[in-house]
């Protein structure tokens, strides 16, 4: 019995299938990720975001992570929430640096009532710079949902991390379902969902299938998967971690195009980390998006300077040249079947 990705939009993945995809000859991999890519998106265009911490340190959660969390000795000095003119500034220096995304992230388990409408105005205001928005805050109850929903908020953050198998190893104060229970809430309220996995934290091939088939399964694929390379920081427990092989994190990206053919795949934490040629690689497998800005939150990120000599030399244009230019796919509404070739799974 034989299966061929096709670049059909699937719900139904099984964990047999997506790790015959993980086993694929890498080249073969890659060609059905790049054949399913480029029927769906410009294989030479990258969506550009930028991320800020609007509220810093003394998270209640203990995910083994985060420099952020009150349980891990990082020497980080938490932060109160920034002042609105603050935000506003700074999704100001990063629409005329190339970003047409501006997220924000806050170390909340869940946002409080004192702050929340705050960042509703922040939402507002980033909106009313003609960029999209996006935040990350935690878990929320159906309220919130519809506050954000009604302030016209573009994109919710809430990553699965890792397999649900897995996850106890990384997170103890939350469950797997909790994180669930948030997507749902936010995709039924019509909320754009951003939600991905973080790779390298001590966990199994199989984890990152068992991850890939829970995003992929959701009754809508997430809008965007970020993908992240664990950045260790000192003083939590993740510190010293075994790094993930390069070229695994690139067959995840590339089994994840061919699982979401339609969402969009970022490249996020640990870009810093990685060779110009590996993510060229990524770019190719399927991802089309990126974090600019030399800070994630709290974490080093690559240079602006540093991208830009990258994208100048891969021939790649952010979302702005491709929209300023009319480049637009018209096939990414209707994805394709990859050429039947050698590449398929026995």
């Amino acid at each position: 019995m034989t299966f061929q990705a096709t670049g059909e939009l699937r719900h139904n993945w099984d964990i047999s299938e997506v790790q015959a995809l993980f086993d694929l000859p890498l080249n073969d991999l890659l060609f059905q990720a790049h054949t399913i890519h480029r029927a769906n998106f410009d294989p030479n265009s990258i969506q550009i975001s930028t991320l800020l911490s609007i509220k810093t340190g003394k998270c209640s959660e203990d995910c083994g992570y985060c420099s952020q969390s009150a349980h891990h000795n990082t020497d980080l000095e938490p932060e109160s929430l920034l002042a609105l003119d603050k935000v506003i500034s700074a999704a100001r220096q990063a629409k005329s640096e190339g970003a047409d995304r501006f997220c924000m992230g806050a170390a909340w388990s869940r946002p409080n009532k004192r702050d929340f409408p705050k960042v509703l105005e922040m939402i507002k205001a980033v909106k009313s710079l003609d960029m999209e928005s996006c935040v990350t805050l935690g878990m929320l109850d159906t309220e919130q949902v519809q506050q954000l929903k009604e302030v016209g908020l573009d994109y919710y953050n809430h990553n699965l991390d890792t397999s649900p198998e897995f996850y106890a190893n990384v997170i103890s104060t939350r469950t797997f379902q909790d994180r669930l229970d948030t997507l749902n809430s936010v995709q039924e309220a019509g909320i754009n969902v951003c939600s991905g996995g973080i790779l390298g934290m001590g966990e199994a091939r199989k984890d990152r299938c068992s991850l890939l088939i829970q995003l992929a399964n959701m009754s809508k694929h997430p809008d965007s998967v970020p993908i992240n390379m664990l950045v260790q920081v000192e003083g939590t427990p993740l510190f010293g971690a075994d790094a993930i092989d390069p070229l695994e994190f690139v067959r995840t990206v590339a089994v994840a195009r061919i699982m979401m053919p339609m969402s969009v795949v970022r490249l996020s934490a640990g870009r810093e980390e990685m060779s110009d040629e590996m993510q060229a690689m990524c770019f190719f497998a399927g991802a089309n998006s990126v974090f600019y800005g030399e800070r994630l939150l709290t974490t080093d990120n690559t240079s602006t300077n540093r991208d830009q000599k990258l994208f100048e030399n891969l021939g790649i244009n952010t979302q702005l040249e491709k929209n300023k230019d009319c480049k637009n796919k018209s096939s990414r509404q209707q994805p394709v079947q990859a050429q039947s070739t050698s590449a398929n799974i026995v």
